[in-house]
């Protein structure tokens, strides 16, 4: 269940400004309001959040989404009234010109148009050719727009936390593969953040001690990398050594293979890893093994892995056997990056 932080009544952003600060690359997926949706990178550091308590600054890499509502612009609630009242003007041309202003005021017309409708100063049309309520049903339709569509934007990060709120952006850099592009956050319904360390990526590494980290530990057997994934980012994982397992009677390398404790024979000789060579992400005994948030599934890892991420979430990683043993010796040395 996602956390809603601070209280739904206090959560009104005056303004939600991107820090550029820094060469992080990030990368955002352009879901726009037409149904297309458009990949490109930008530079961006952290994202500060001023609202009425103080300046809440975030770090850009624990930011997953930002879904853009239909906010207010205050600057557009005293001047739809003059249009909408002209609407029942009794001529026909003064109609027409009074609703097409309303129509290119845009989506952001919408809050104040809704607001003013519902207001105890507006008087239904007296004509039904060019009414408020239809020209709110156009701009409705025009932007992709449906009645329960929200009044507010709304930042998804540490893939737990959700805030809503007003993000005071006027439009987005992007770089793409058809060059630069501004881009205007009328046109967009959401944007997915994928952010990537500068250099060598977030690559960190762990020791993975065999005599608690044990998938079958129910009681911190799974080692929280801290390393935070987004589906479609790659994720590099290599690791080393080697462990016993008690409960096994015998030791393993990180891709499962079992290593006799007298004549160093390979996975033929092991007559636990039935499922070995069957499928390449299919946990293995002493296989090293990692799974995206704490209820995810337990992946393969082995030795070497390349895949791409599946889910959002923190990673973790533990060494696979479903019966845990404190007098388990050995440990592996992991490495992680993710792209």
């Amino acid at each position: 269940m996602r956390k809603i932080i601070y209280s739904l009544l206090l959560l009104s952003f005056t303004s939600m400004l991107f820090a550029q600060k820094g060469n992080e690359k990030v990368e955002l997926q352009v879901f726009f309001r037409d149904g297309s949706n458009m990949k490109g990178t930008t530079k961006l550091n952290t994202i500060e959040l001023k609202t009425d308590y103080g300046k809440l600054e975030i770090p850009v890499k624990n930011v997953n989404s930002i879904e853009f509502g239909i906010v207010e612009n205050p600057a557009l609630k005293d001047k739809i009234i003059a249009p909408v009242k002209l609407l029942s003007d009794p001529n026909e041309e003064i109609r027409g010109k009074a609703y097409k202003d309303i129509i290119d005021m845009g989506i952001q017309a919408i809050p104040a148009l809704k607001a003013f409708i519902a207001s105890d100063k507006y008087e239904p049309d007296a004509y039904a050719d060019y009414t408020a309520e239809s020209a709110l049903k156009e701009l409705q339709i025009l932007n992709n727009i449906n009645d329960n569509a929200s009044d507010k934007d709304v930042v998804n990060f540490d893939n737990v936390f959700v805030v809503g709120g007003t993000y005071n952006l006027s439009n987005i850099n992007l770089e793409t593969e058809h060059g630069a592009l501004n881009i205007s956050r009328d046109k967009i319904k959401k944007i997915d953040v994928y952010y990537f360390e500068p250099g060598d990526g977030s690559q960190k590494t762990f020791n993975l001690a065999a005599n608690k980290y044990i998938s079958g530990n129910n009681a911190g057997g799974w080692l929280a990398t801290n390393i935070n994934v987004k589906v479609g980012q790659r994720i590099e994982i290599t690791a080393t050594g080697e462990v016993f397992l008690a409960s096994l009677a015998a030791s393993y390398k990180p891709d499962g293979t079992y290593v006799s404790t007298t004549n160093n024979v390979g996975n033929e000789g092991d007559p636990y890893n039935y499922n070995t060579g069957t499928a390449n992400t299919y946990p293995t005994y002493g296989s090293l093994v990692y799974k995206i948030g704490q209820n995810g599934q337990a992946i393969k890892a082995g030795s070497k892995y390349s895949g791409v991420a599946n889910n959002s979430g923190i990673i973790y990683i533990s060494i696979y056997e479903t019966v845990f043993n404190a007098t388990n010796t050995g440990s592996y040395n992991v490495k992680i990056k993710v792209r």
